[in-house]
């Protein structure tokens, strides 16, 4: 049910729910339930109401892990252990050719990928051992940084699990709802807190919604997943989210965040829109629950490949969405704004950089993600001698060591290198990310993270002149998951036929990008590159970019300008 509602000096006096003018007179329910769409259901949709996917932490700790993997009821596996944080991974020697093949059953290993939730990407150095003795001992040493600021896990068994989430829960961390048709982990700044740029910390914001929010039944049952973003700085891809607050000041109420809602990649991308709203921190919990409860209500359940929020927000315009908001699940209106200043590009924060307080904080890149156990516990090393213990993911794979003093800056920078964190990475290692690929995930085609890892020594080698950023993505799959479609250099995993023989190959997006160049990469009729040729394609793309700039063009402006010829 909609909120109670708080007095407001905008209030808006309501009788009646409110039916959308976009909905109306639709001969075929598209599952709303707002409108009394609840038959007929997919698979997805009767398995949350057979149970809610909440309650499989019980069966998890009281039978499966005592049972088995052969314990496990398939409507769990497949679906609810997700509510947990939890994926059956790809059983190895499967290649992608047999991923839209194969049954689920055939494609699931005995093991599962797992999510470790950390809102904002914040690690104290307690959290930081946890997770890295986790790794150690249940997950074959296995970790990677996320693109969503999670560490994710491999190799673990259903009967570890209750005492994963012990070792978790007792340094105050969660798997909850780290996957799932529910709100997923709030991407926030890496630097909230410290950085001398921010006017508002949004930190007790995100701390106020997961405490809140997270684990609440009456939204775990979303149409589809939800993610959130809120930050004072353009350090997030917050165009990219079903809910984004970015800083943003008003011309008479201060500093507050510009609403932007509608935001998700995969095989049907669009970019968030800007609701016209200025709201305040106090209201930010607020305005977000509003919007989650209104795509629970009128979100389409149907079809789940059009179940995102942002198949609604481009069937009603942004008009309608915050008519629908303010009336009904607010109660009162917004006060309008401005467009705000677009940023050039989105902050990554790697190098050394002076906080408010006078010390320094050193992000740090490791190779598209993939760190370890042991890894992370050298890290934590690092950061309780140079640091406070305060350390961050970041929404582009990296990691951030917070509070160092400026006489310790040199040492720690060193420290970081020496065990494969560099503060000062080439062009190509900065800015190449990769999703999990085929290693591990069911859905994949081809491999990502051993190929972009081999590229991007290629290109340090190939092309060492490289003097600014280009980023390069890579994806296993169409799903996006590494925001390929946002990318200068996206790379899209499929199956190609070189010489009469499939071979793993990727369709090239080129030119997305962010903020002033928010746009998604140009794709060119029949441009697909095997794996193998992926260094030289890249090698002569980039010395083309490198020689026929014009001043300061970016990569993205450079490809709108060329003709094609010179980006095949």
């Amino acid at each position: 049910m909609p909120p109670t509602l708080r007095a407001h000096p905008h209030t808006i006096h309501r009788k009646e729910r409110i039916v959308p003018t976009a909905t109306r007179g639709r001969a075929k329910g598209q599952g709303q339930w707002a409108l009394g769409h609840r038959e007929p259901l997919n698979k997805n949709e009767q398995s949350k109401k057979d149970d809610n996917p909440l309650n499989v932490r019980a069966r998890i700790e009281n039978i499966y892990a005592h049972g088995g993997f052969d314990s496990i009821d398939p409507a769990d596996l497949r679906g609810r252990f997700r509510w947990w944080g939890l994926y059956t991974q790809r059983k190895a020697g499967i290649d992608g050719g047999k991923t839209a093949i194969l049954e689920d059953e055939d494609l699931d290993d005995r093991y599962f990928m797992m999510r470790v939730r950390m809102d904002g990407g914040q690690l104290s150095l307690e959290q930081l051992r946890a997770v890295a003795e986790i790794s150690k001992r249940y997950g074959r040493d296995t970790a990677d940084v996320t693109d969503r600021q999670n560490i994710q896990l491999h190799w673990i068994e259903v009967e570890d699990v209750p005492a994963i989430w012990n070792a978790l829960e007792a340094v105050g961390l969660t798997t909850q709802e780290a996957c799932g048709d529910c709100p997923r982990v709030i991407l926030g700044s890496p630097v909230a807190g410290i950085s001398a740029d921010e006017r508002i910390d949004p930190t007790p914001l995100i701390e106020e919604i997961t405490s809140e929010f997270v684990g609440d039944k009456s939204l775990s049952n979303l149409p589809r997943k939800f993610k959130s973003a809120i930050s004072w700085l353009p350090d997030i891809p917050y165009e990219c989210n079903d809910i984004s607050f970015l800083g943003a000041e008003h011309p008479e109420h201060g500093p507050g965040f510009d609403l932007w809602v509608g935001g998700g990649l995969s095989t049907n991308p669009m970019l968030a829109k800007r609701l016209g709203t200025w709201i305040p921190a106090e209201k930010v919990a607020e305005v977000w629950a509003a919007v989650v409860r209104l795509f629970r209500d009128y979100g389409y359940r149907r079809l789940r490949h059009r179940a995102r929020l942002k198949f609604l927000v481009n069937d009603w315009g942004v008009d309608e969405f915050r008519r629908v908001v303010e009336e009904e699940y607010l109660g009162y209106r917004l006060d309008d704004l401005a467009p705000p200043p677009v940023p050039e590009r989105l902050l990554d924060h790697i190098g050394v950089h002076k906080q408010a307080d006078g010390k320094f904080y050193i992000g740090a890149a490791p190779t598209v993600g993939r760190v370890s156990g042991t890894l992370l516990s050298q890290l934590a090393d690092i950061a309780e001698r140079y640091g406070s213990g305060r350390i961050r993911t970041t929404p582009m794979q990296k990691l951030l060591l917070l509070d160092v003093d400026e006489a310790d800056v040199d040492d720690a920078v060193r420290a970081l290198d020496d065990i494969g964190l560099s503060a000062n990475p080439s062009g190509w290692r900065r800015a190449t990310m990769a999703c999990t690929g085929i290693e591990f995930c069911k859905l994949a085609i081809v491999d990502t993270k051993d190929r972009a890892t081999a590229l991007v020594s290629e290109l340090e080698r190939r092309v060492p002149e490289l003097d600014v950023p280009i980023s390069v993505h890579v994806n296993g799959c169409p799903n996006a998951c590494a925001r390929t479609q946002t990318a200068d250099i996206g790379l899209k995993g499929q199956l190609m036929t070189v010489d009469g023989k499939q071979v793993p190959g990727f369709q090239v997006h080129l030119g997305g990008g962010h903020g002033v160049h928010a746009g998604f990469g140009r794709k060119l009729r029949g441009l697909k590159v095997s794996s193998d040729e992926l260094g030289d394609y890249i090698t002569n793309l980039a010395r083309r970019y490198l020689s026929g700039r014009l001043s300061d063009e970016t990569f993205a402006e450079w490809v709108v300008r060329v003709d094609e010829t010179d980006l095949r």
